[in-house]
C-alpha cells in the first residue's frame, strides 16, 4: 500500500480596525504521511447487474475494456453510478436499431387548438421574427440561434412553403432515450400537392457522426415514428433552408 500526505499550515492572526490580519511571519507547514487505510471494495459485478441485466461476463468485459478500475478504487459509488448512467444509455441507442411504430387508430394527431391555447414569449425585436400573415399560426417566431432565424426568414419568403411553426417544447415524439422535440413543422407545396414535413435542424451539419450518438438515436427513431403515420408526412434532418429545398426537390 501507498501513503496519504497530508499538507498543513498554521499562522497567528490579530484583529485591527480593518479586521482580521494574519501574521505573515509567524506562517508554518507541515506535511504528515498516513499509511492508507485497507477497505474493502463493494461487489461492483452484482450491482452493474442487477442495475442492467447484463451477463456477470458482459459487465466484466465492459469493466476491463474500460481501462478505469483505478477510478473505482478511489471512489466506488461514483464510479458506480458513472457506470450504470453509460452502460444504461449505450443500451438505449442499440434499441434504437430495432424499433419500429405502429400507429393504432385514427384519432390520436396534434390539432391546431393545442398551439393556439399555449401562448409563446419573447423579446420583441431582439429575438423574433415577424411573420408574413398566414404564412404561420403564430405572428412571431421565436428563435434562439442563426440557423433558427435563417429558416424562419426563408419560411417566410418562400412561395413554396404554405404554413410553418416553430415547434413548442411540448411537443415531442416517444423514444426510448426520452421524449424527443423536433425543431419545425412546415407545410409546403409541390406539384399542386402538399405534403407536411418535420425538420430537425443540425445546428451547421447534416453528417451523422458529427452529432452525438445519443441524437442521431433520437433523430432515427423520429424518421421511423413518421413513417408509421403516413407516407405523406417527412422527417429531415436539415442545416439551412438550401439544403431542405434540394432534398425534397422545390
Amino acid at each position: 500500500m501507498g501513503k496519504i500526505k497530508y499538507l498543513y499550515s498554521k499562522a497567528k492572526n490579530r484583529i485591527t480596525k480593518v479586521g482580521v490580519e494574519i501574521d505573515t511571519d509567524s506562517i508554518s507547514e507541515k506535511s504528515l504521511d498516513v499509511e492508507i487505510i485497507d477497505y474493502e471494495l463493494p461487489d461492483i459485478i452484482t450491482y452493474l447487474q442487477n442495475e442492467t441485466n447484463l451477463t456477470r461476463k458482459d459487465i466484466v468485459d465492459i469493466l476491463i475494456k474500460s481501462k478505469k478500475l483505478e477510478s473505482f478504487k478511489n471512489n466506488p459509488q461514483k464510479f458506480i453510478n458513472g457506470a450504470i448512467k453509460i452502460i444504461k444509455k449505450t443500451m438505449s441507442v442499440f434499441i434504437v436499431d430495432g424499433i419500429k411504430y405502429e400507429k393504432i387508430g385514427d384519432d390520436f394527431y396534434y390539432a391546431q387548438e393545442c398551439f393556439e391555447d399555449k401562448e409563446l414569449y419573447g423579446y420583441l425585436n431582439k429575438n423574433m421574427i415577424e411573420n408574413r400573415e398566414g404564412k404561420s399560426i403564430y405572428d412571431y417566431t421565436i428563435y434562439d440561434s442563426d440557423v433558427e432565424k435563417g429558416f424562419a426568414r426563408s419560411f417566410n419568403e418562400s412561395d413554396e412553403v404554405k404554413l410553418f411553426a416553430k415547434l413548442p417544447s411540448w411537443f415531442k415524439i416517444n423514444t426510448p432515450l426520452g421524449g424527443y422535440n423536433p425543431d419545425w413543422a412546415v407545410l409546403i407545396e409541390k406539384d399542386n400537392k402538399e405534403r407536411l414535413y418535420f425538420v430537425v435542424e443540425s445546428k451547421g451539419s447534416v453528417f451523422s457522426e458529427d452529432l452525438r450518438n445519443t441524437e442521431q438515436a433520437k433523430i432515427d427513431c423520429g424518421k421511423k415514428h413518421f413513417e408509421a403515420i403516413s407516407a405523406d408526412v417527412g422527417f429531415i434532418k436539415s442545416n439551412g433552408f438550401e439544403h431542405l429545398r434540394e432534398h425534397i426537390n422545390i
